[in-house]
């Protein structure tokens, strides 16, 4: 056993699982770099695509929600059920209905109907299926390859490998004290082979923190099962929206509206900001009303809720983020984290560049490997190519340098939300430990 794991941790070893990684999946990894980075920004980009989709000139005040809701459904009079309308994040934005099961798409995996309404008149402006544009497009291509959930699972289990990818990357790259000076250059000098040597390992070594969170975070996110049994809680999921509320009271004809409804609800918290409301569905359905507070890290997503009975008009139940278990919170975090929203504009700016980082250490590997089996012939970089890498290595450095000033100062600003994660994710790994020793004493007394 012992000669085994010698074996295993050689670097030879590691140099092989490293290639062997690449050459197998290193598209893949690649593939999901690229449409990750999209993804970053795709609510800007699906805007500079749909011109039609930025208010030009907004208003004072918006339209009613019921005014809106009703807007909608005049718009969409054959759609029965439940609607999400999600608020604008900006006074430029359009407001968004959500219809989760439209019979256009009912059999797809997740594609849903998005109708983009002018909050200030009221308007349908466009109306739209999840996966039909491009960049819901890529989101699908990024989260699940346009496989449904065998191709969810598949990115999860990417996640794991990259995991190992740079992990391994670092240990073959983690040179003596007396080499780090001369690793961290690229030898423009040299031949083709040699400079892409130094370019897959110097990118490698920069984008290997991010590459690791960003891996953590989307297998956590395409495993929601796990998370949620690593972390003791449940609808916790990215989109749940925690229990399943139900109204007890008699149906009547004086309905609690939607305006009315939320008027209620932000009596619980009159300082969060309301993000969504969603329309009770069936005599039984119930309004579910989220707001964000400004102790909740997620933006776009934000777990605050409130649950208005539509009969009644009282509220049935409340979530407060503030209330959670170390786990639960430590799961908030998941989303966040992974999308970039947790480190502000500066820090999806980092997380873009790491994604497009996986192209460029695929292709260098790959060019690496070719000259290394001499399927490619080895040869002297042209002067415009070294020009390119000396100032693009400058470029590098000072890139490195202006993330590093940023993540200090990202720390400074998220130092509560920092503490309270740290917090949770020390006791999240406490309980994680009791509950293997438990299953491990309970194994060996079976035996």
């Amino acid at each position: 056993m012992n000669n085994l794991l010698t074996r295993l941790l050689t670097k030879a070893a590691w140099l092989k699982i490293h290639l062997y990684l690449a050459l197998l999946v290193g598209f893949l990894f690649a593939l999901i770099g690229l449409s990750g980075s999209l993804n970053v920004y795709r609510e800007e980009i699906d805007t500079f695509l749909n011109p039609e989709l930025t208010i030009a000139a907004p208003q004072n005040k918006y339209q009613s929600l019921d005014k809106i809701i009703a807007s909608v459904r005049a718009a969409h009079p054959d759609r029965y059920g439940s609607w999400t309308l999600e608020m604008p994040r900006s006074p430029h934005g359009m407001m968004t209905a959500w219809y989760e099961k439209p019979t256009e798409t009912f059999f797809e995996y997740y594609a849903p109907l998005m109708v983009s309404v002018n909050p200030y008149t009221g308007e349908i402006v466009s109306s739209r299926f999840w996966g039909q544009t491009v960049m819901t497009w890529i989101v699908d291509l990024h989260t699940q390859l346009r496989l449904d959930q065998l191709g969810s699972n598949t990115v999860g289990v990417l996640g794991l490998l990259l995991v190992v990818s740079c992990s391994s990357g670092l240990y073959l790259w983690w040179p003596s004290l007396k080499e780090i000076l001369n690793s961290l250059k690229i030898r423009s000098n040299g031949g083709l082979k040699l400079i892409l040597l130094d370019v897959h390992r110097l990118l490698g070594l920069l984008s290997a923190g991010p590459l690791i969170v960003l891996a953590i975070t989307g297998t956590l996110l395409s495993f929601p099962s796990s998370l949620e049994f690593f972390t003791g809680s449940s609808g916790m999921e990215h989109g749940q929206t925690g229990r399943n509320i139900v109204s007890t009271a008699i149906p009547n004809n004086h309905p609690t509206g939607l305006s009315s409804a939320t008027f209620v609800a932000q009596s619980v918290f009159p300082k969060a900001e309301l993000r969504r409301i969603t329309t009770p569905l069936g005599d039984t359905g119930i309004y579910r009303i989220n707001f964000r507070q400004t102790s909740e890290i997620n933006q776009k997503h934000p777990f605050t809720t409130v649950w208005v009975d539509r009969w009644s008009g009282q509220i049935r139940e409340v979530r407060n983020p503030n209330s959670f278990s170390s786990g639960e919170t430590f799961a908030t975090w998941i989303w966040p984290l992974h999308t970039g929203e947790a480190l502000g504009p500066k820090g999806r700016f980092i997380w873009f560049l790491s994604g497009i980082s996986l192209f460029i250490l695929y292709v260098s590997g790959l060019l690496r490997w070719l000259f290394r089996t001499n399927r490619i012939n080895d040869r002297q970089a042209e002067t415009a190519i070294k020009q390119a890498l000396n100032n693009g290595q400058k470029v590098l450095y000072r890139t490195f340098s202006l993330i590093s000033r940023h993540l200090l100062e990202t720390t400074q600003h998220l130092n509560p939300y920092v503490k309270k994660g740290y917090a949770a994710a020390l006791v999240w790994l406490k309980h994680l430990y009791l509950k293997f020793q438990s299953r491990h004493k309970r194994l060996r007394k079976d035996d």
